[in-house]
């Protein structure tokens, strides 16, 4: 079966050829398949190579290790005594670090871990090192479920009690404790926090309902926000699964969501999985993908996806359902005419930055304003970007990462926004302490357009 598919994959346009390892690895008392690489043409070798790196390893260190950093692993416990893992971002050997005292604290979206943020190809388009070549002290955050966070000192795993949780757990235990966790190792009195999707809404909700965060972050930069998403593009689904929470836990069960797409990654030719994935994604959002490069799908697509519990993804429902970010919402909660409590987003009183693509089916950018307080909002469009374009597509630097760059300049300073030509000697500043030297950066721009898809009449899929 996965010599058929690769057979049909390599008669497809600019294909991108993997071949299969007959040896098997073991980890952790798992079996993988490691992928090897052979080079189409058109393709500079040394970045497929990096790529096939990437779509191999198996967590975020291995990651890391690829592009000449590393991790340290953090434990943090949270109130409610689950265990989660945290990282913060180092660099062995480096003799003295340029470091301006500043700390930045990544957090993924839903049904991701803390992977998402390091999966880009060339080095300083994964945001991450990016900042921490800049002087930045970076940490990566993950929730609870999760493929970093599946300890409870009381519950064990395969209990439904491990994974009776929605947003409103992230926003009481998971994003408070991790941030008292990183202020209390790094000495800092504040931090900026970047979050991506579900990641900026369990940020506002944590904000909201914790006055002292207040007072601990210094900044919301929330890329492809989510407060109130749009409903699915397919509008059987959408009436379907909003209709009532017990369909969804009828389908998934009370436990993890979809778990078995380990066991269909592990299997699938990476090509083919990237276009089941594209399917998916295109059913359900409407998005094209037509932002992310072949090359970066197979980079980006093996860490898409980690566990969650299927509560958060009932309670996401109910939010589309009401249009109204409010916590979850129990059956119960009917009992005598009470209503959803809805969380408190106009008492937030730190700066909140929005970075939102225009093609975004999911951000619902005027019900978002609305819901946040005018005074300290801005929304940043970022054109013909959707969901994921902000943190995987080929030209982020130039319409995501110029922005961060920006509101962080303007948080130290205090001043009037910066202009590109400042923000881009930044950029250009920490490119010339990495890896990437005038010449790869040309080959890379080279496999870039080479893997661009047509905007208007390109195919879908890979």
């Amino acid at each position: 079966m996965a010599a058929t598919v690769s057979l049909l994959y390599k008669l497809t346009p600019n294909p991108i050829t993997l071949i299969l390892s007959s040896q098997k690895e073991s980890r952790d008392g798992q079996v993988s398949y490691k992928y090897f690489y052979k080079r189409a043409p058109a393709v500079h070798k040394g970045e497929h190579e990096r790529m096939v790196d990437i779509l191999n390893a198996a967590d975020v260190q291995e990651m890391c290790q690829i592009h000449g950093y590393d991790v340290e692993n953090r434990i943090v416990r949270t109130k409610d005594d689950y265990l989660l893992t945290i990282q913060r971002i180092i660099k062995p050997g480096e003799p003295k670090r340029r470091s301006n005292g500043r700390v930045v604290y990544f957090h993924h979206g839903l049904l991701m871990s803390c992977e998402v943020w390091v999966t880009m190809v060339q080095t300083h388009q994964n945001l991450p090192f990016l900042l921490y070549d800049l002087g930045y002290d970076v940490w990566l955050g993950n929730n609870r479920g999760n493929k970093y966070c599946q300890k409870h000192l009381i519950f064990p795993i395969k209990s439904e009690r491990f994974w009776n949780f929605s947003i409103d757990e992230f926003a009481m235990f998971d994003i408070p404790n991790s941030i008292d966790y990183i202020l209390n190792e790094t000495g800092a009195k504040t931090l900026t926090y970047i979050g991506f999707s579900q990641g900026t809404a369990q940020a506002f909700a944590a904000v909201s309902i914790n006055p002292d965060l207040n007072k601990k972050v210094e900044q919301i930069i929330a890329i492809s926000p989510a407060t109130t998403p749009h409903g699915l593009y397919s509008r059987f689904l959408d009436i379907l699964l909003k209709s009532s929470p017990n369909i969804v836990y009828l389908l998934f069960s009370r436990k993890t969501l979809m778990p078995s797409v380990f066991f269909w990654q592990q299997i699938m030719y990476p090509p083919f999985f990237d276009t089941m994935i594209d399917i998916s994604n295109y059913i359900l959002f409407n998005w094209r993908a037509h932002n992310i490069t072949k090359l970066q799908k197979l980079c980006s697509y093996a860490h898409l996806y980690s566990t969650t519990s299927v509560k958060t993804v009932v309670h996401w429902f109910q939010i589309i359902g009401s249009k109204k970010f409010h916590m979850y919402r129990d059956n119960a909660s009917t009992i005598g005419g009470s209503t959803s409590i809805t969380y408190p987003l106009k008492s937030i009183k730190i700066p909140i930055h929005l970075i939102y693509g225009t093609t975004d089916s999911l951000v619902d950018i005027d019900v978002m304003l609305s819901q946040l307080p005018n005074e300290n909002t801005t929304a940043q469009p970022v054109e013909n970007h959707e969901h994921l374009d902000n943190i995987w597509g080929y030209d982020v630097k130039q319409k995501v990462f110029t922005h961060v760059l920006n509101y962080l300049d303007e948080a130290l300073h205090a001043s009037p926004p910066l202009p590109v030509e400042r923000i881009e000697q930044s950029y250009l500043k920490a490119i010339g302490s990495g890896d990437e030297s005038s010449t790869l950066h040309n080959d890379i721009k080279e496999v870039e357009l080479s893997y661009r898809k047509p905007s208007a009449s390109g195919s879908l899929f890979l």
